[in-house]
């Protein structure tokens, strides 16, 4: 199935739930990338999303009860690795949330195992375009939003805030604009939604893209 139908089977009929509307699009396209792509590479989705099964079915009974049932069915209940670098991730983005609770809990899991993909992170995030990434963090990580006032691209500030928590230095520029690696880091996310590839792809085949 691909990420696009995954997308609009977790959708529909999810209207009538009282969450709001921005998050389950949020949820509903990352669980769609990470089902689209363990069943390319028969991988078990939990991997592509860090979440417990546990924590999978609890967002879906959140967002998309219609699903819980086929998911239960469906999914592996083999937890994913989870290594230092991404526990680092984890605990950043856990320290800078906006407020408590199940669904903050599991984007802080989600994001950090999507930064580990190889796309620009509001791509590997499923989202249209890197603006709902910006609203996202605004949103749910509002004082990390605010230390990035300069737009850094969020994959590269994201490692760069953890690399500053764990003592080390990820650039020796003194200052961002004199840089040679400046575009890097805030050169424009330009690049079409992952979503719309799987669409747009006539063999069905995934694109790669250098973050």
């Amino acid at each position: 199935m691909s990420a696009e139908a995954v997308y609009d089977w977790l959708m529909h009929g999810s209207e009538a739930s009282e969450c709001d509307a921005f998050d389950r699009h949020v949820i509903a396209a990352i669980f769609s990338l990470a089902f689209a792509d363990a069943e390319a590479d028969r991988r078990n989705p939990l991997e592509g999303l860090g979440l417990t099964k546990a924590g999978l079915l609890d967002l879906a009974r959140m967002f998309f009860p219609a699903a819980v049932e086929e998911l239960d069915r469906t999914v592996p209940d083999l937890a994913p690795e989870v290594d230092a670098e991404e526990q680092s991730l984890r605990d950043i983005l856990a320290m800078y949330s906006s407020e408590a609770g199940l669904l903050q809990r599991d984007l802080c899991v989600l994001i950090a195992r999507r930064c580990k993909a190889p796309h620009h992170l509001w791509q590997d995030l499923g989202f249209r375009e890197r603006g709902e990434l910006s609203e996202l963090m605004r949103r749910h990580f509002a004082p990390l939003a605010a230390k990035n006032r300069n737009d850094m691209k969020w994959k590269k500030f994201l490692y760069r805030m953890v690399c500053g928590a764990e003592g080390f230095t990820l650039c020796t520029a003194p200052v961002c604009s004199e840089c040679e690696d400046f575009a890097n880091c805030f050169g424009a996310e330009d690049g079409e939604s992952r979503l719309a590839w799987a669409r747009n792809a006539p063999d069905g085949t995934r694109l790669r893209a250098a973050e």
